[in-house]
């Protein structure tokens, strides 16, 4: 075989060997990430519920654990009712204590400045009163509206109610600067404190969860009125 035939051959025998070892990492790194977003998930849907603190550390391992003992999914139709699944129905989850409700999750995907905002906001059993807030993803400016990020800012939303004085739904919305400032008495449970200078990532993400609140009313109105159960077996 000659020098040049050799070269090629090496040459090709290399970018074999290469091109197996990228494959293999990739489908390694794939498993890995699907798991890290699969935890994270998790990890948010338990911070809702204040099953974690917001600072707190724990591993996988007690994460997926805690999730397992504590959260069930299911999905949601059109007249609030828990289902398997279907080609209309919405994503819930419930914190589940003794085999009963105690509060449930509904998934958070609104609109924001500059790309989507997604979290999860978790309603006590009376179906009025928040149980918490997360952020789990966002492309808001650092310092301004990403501080939606914050524990500051998410712990704003625990005792807030979705209902107003009359029982109707009124949402959960982002003030322009301190609730007791801009927002009259008689609509303060249904506020937040605002960011200063992230004026329109506030509004985006109040009209955001107003959707989302409207989506799941349905839910809401059965546990206003009453114990809801969940699927048997479950």
């Amino acid at each position: 075989m000659s020098d040049q035939l050799k070269s090629v051959a090496f040459t090709v025998a290399i970018a074999l060997v290469c091109s197996l070892l990228l494959t293999g990492a990739a489908t390694g790194l794939k498993e890995r990430k699907m798991r890290n977003v699969a935890v994270d998930r998790q990890k948010n849907i338990l911070k809702s519920v204040g099953l974690l603190g917001a600072d707190q550390q724990a591993s996988v391992a007690q994460i997926e654990r805690l999730y397992a003992d504590t959260i069930r999914c299911y999905a949601m139709d059109g007249a609030g009712r828990i289902v398997g699944g279907g080609p209309e129905a919405l994503p819930v989850c419930f914190y589940v204590k003794e085999d009963h409700p105690a509060a449930y999750i509904l998934p958070v995907d609104s609109r924001g400045l500059w790309g989507r905002i997604r979290g999860y906001m978790a309603i006590e059993k009376d179906g009025k009163t928040v149980a918490g807030f997360s952020v789990y993803s966002h492309n808001e400016t650092p310092g301004l509206g990403g501080e939606i990020e914050k524990p500051w800012f998410q712990e704003n939303f625990v005792g807030k109610r979705i209902v107003d004085e009359a029982g109707e739904l009124a949402g959960v919305g982002i003030a322009k600067g301190k609730v007791t400032d801009s927002i009259t008495a008689d609509r303060q449970a249904n506020y937040v404190d605002g960011i200063s200078g992230a004026t329109l990532t506030g509004k985006f993400l109040t009209g955001g969860l107003k959707q989302v609140l409207l989506d799941y009313e349905p839910l809401s109105e059965r546990f206003r009125s009453g114990p809801v159960s969940l699927p048997a077996g479950s």
